[in-house]
């Protein structure tokens, strides 16, 4: 697919946009206690607006990026305290904000995200603001540079808003942790229901784009971390193929699989976001209505997940074939011997590539020394006190081991065939399954209950996966998750955006503080 430059892509998207109005209209909040209104003096719903209208308002002059990036803070003010999805702002963001207006007035603009509010997820360099990836261990000097991807960002005009909790250590420290947990953020809660927890280690900018605090955020993945926020709070998640967005400045579990991506209200923010990211990578046909027509997309139903999650693909499956997709039944190959493989091939991975890391920072110098520095912390035990992945990791096989070699080479195999072959098999253009059961109840105690499987043929090949609102358990969302082949991100991207289009399903949280369970919707 022929690549377009930015500026083309943000006029065409500018010009859909409008045509075709915002991805999902605006549902308002049922009870007058527990909504936020996202409505604002901008004359703008921050809930529904996208990118592309908000560069259209910039540019003739309605808006500027400082009465935007001072909305978004003042948001984070009223509504944070009750999720605790951020973790600090940026003192900056102003100075960003106004230099942007500057550019914007004089007709310098770098690019669809020139002025927009961008948060990041607590793991990700940035030069002038802590990142500890949750840990008090990393919570004194912040990082002399910024993360790879903070550059390209800022040299895209981004705003760099904040920093959102995130699962400490990315997930990757106890058999039984809590996500949304971290000894430097506490618990981030779910806004649809805030008992509810917003799952896998990028939660704060789930949870944080879900209570539209900002009007895009970076994630990161391993296996699940930007799918599974994503679905379990109602917005758009893109884990990108494997190398497409730089790693340098990310702290790490497995240089194998890492990767960030972005994460949005909807499929064209999230597309123009991971242009930036990956250095000008777009996606065509986000506005075409009859993107689907002629898509032959294979349905992986993971019935495991549940009766009522079941009962949302199949009306899934129904409204896609309405729009002329065909849907074919698909289970792919191989997902018991990943499951086997992939834990202890991490294990030497993390160990190799958080040593690189920390030699980095100041504090912990190593893995040894980190696992010193938990036990002798008891603010690092306030949820869960185990770090039972660190010690497995720290005694795990080095990666020059041939019995580690051996097991990442069958990963990389078995994971690319069970997509391939998948594909190749039906003719399929994508792979779509459930991407996450309705949120679970938070509890330190008993930890997560988050044995989902569909991110990982991607996560361990590689490959591209996308999140898309699919629709509800109750209150509490279940997301489309959608796999296609290596680097075949923009036609993914496309395809997310007209089955977004189909399904209709976002609506706004409402903050409930409990909810039961019952019929899905």
């Amino acid at each position: 697919m022929r690549k377009r430059s930015l500026a083309t892509l943000s006029a065409t998207l500018v010009v859909g946009s409008l045509c075709a109005g915002a991805p999902q209209p605006r549902a308002e909040a049922a009870d007058s206690g527990g909504g936020a209104d996202s409505s604002t003096g901008l004359g703008v719903d921050l809930d529904t607006v996208t990118i592309p209208e908000l560069q259209a308002r910039m540019a003739d002059g309605s808006l500027t990026s400082s009465a935007l990036t001072s909305t978004y803070l003042r948001r984070i003010r009223a509504i944070d305290p009750t999720i605790h999805a951020v973790l600090r702002t940026d003192p900056t963001a102003p100075r960003q904000a106004a230099a942007s207006d500057a550019r914007h007035r004089h007709g310098a603009t770098r690019g669809p995200l020139d002025g927009i509010p961008v948060l990041l997820k607590d793991n990700v360099n940035t030069r002038g603001l802590p990142t500890t990836a949750g840990s008090l261990a990393l919570a004194g000097s912040p990082p002399d540079t910024d993360a790879a991807l903070v550059t390209r960002l800022r040299d895209a005009g981004a705003v760099i808003l904040g920093k959102t909790n995130l699962s400490e250590w990315a997930n990757f420290r106890a058999a039984k942790p809590t996500s949304g947990w971290s000894a430097v953020g506490g618990q981030t809660n779910n806004p649809y229901v805030l008992d509810r927890n917003p799952c896998g280690s990028s939660a704060g900018s789930g949870a944080a784009l879900a209570a539209s605090l900002a009007q895009v955020a970076i994630g990161t993945e391993t296996d699940g971390s930007i799918v599974c926020p994503a679905g379990m709070n109602g917005v758009v998640g893109h884990k990108p193929s494997l190398g497409l967005v730089s790693q340098a400045g990310v702290v790490p579990i497995s240089a194998e699989q890492d990767t960030a991506g972005p994460m949005a209200r909807n499929v064209i923010d999230t597309a123009l976001t991971f242009s930036v990211l990956s250095g000008g990578r777009t996606a065509e046909g986000l506005t075409n209505p009859g993107a689907l027509r002629g898509k032959r997309i294979g349905l992986w139903r993971l019935p495991s997940l549940g009766p009522e999650v079941d009962a949302v693909m199949t009306r899934t499956a129904k409204r896609l074939r309405t729009a002329g997709a065909e849907v074919v039944e698909v289970t792919p190959p191989y997902q018991r011997r990943l499951a086997e493989l992939e834990f202890p091939a991490l294990l030497s991975e993390f160990h190799r590539d958080i040593d690189a890391y920390l030699a980095t920072r100041e504090g912990p110098r190593n893995l040894a020394e980190l696992i010193e520095f938990n036990r002798t912390h008891p603010a690092e035990q306030t949820c869960f006190a185990g770090q039972e992945l660190f010690e497995q990791a720290l005694a795990a096989p080095a990666t020059t081991d041939p019995e580690y070699r051996a097991m990442r080479a069958e990963l990389k195999d078995l994971s690319r065939r069970s997509i391939d072959e998948t594909m190749a098999t039906h003719h399929l253009d994508a792979i779509a399954s459930p991407t996450n059961p309705p949120a679970w109840t938070t509890d330190c105690a008993r930890g997560d209950n988050d044995v989902i499987p569909s991110s990982t043929p991607a996560a361990v090949a590689g490959y591209p996966s996308l999140s898309v609102p699919a629709g509800f358990v109750d209150e509490l969302p279940v997301g489309l998750l959608l796999m296609a082949g290596d680097h075949e991100d923009t036609e993914l991207l496309s395809l997310g955006a007209a089955a977004e289009r189909r399904l209709h399903a976002w609506r706004a949280p409402r903050y409930l503080p409990s909810v039961g369970t019952g019929a899905s919707r």
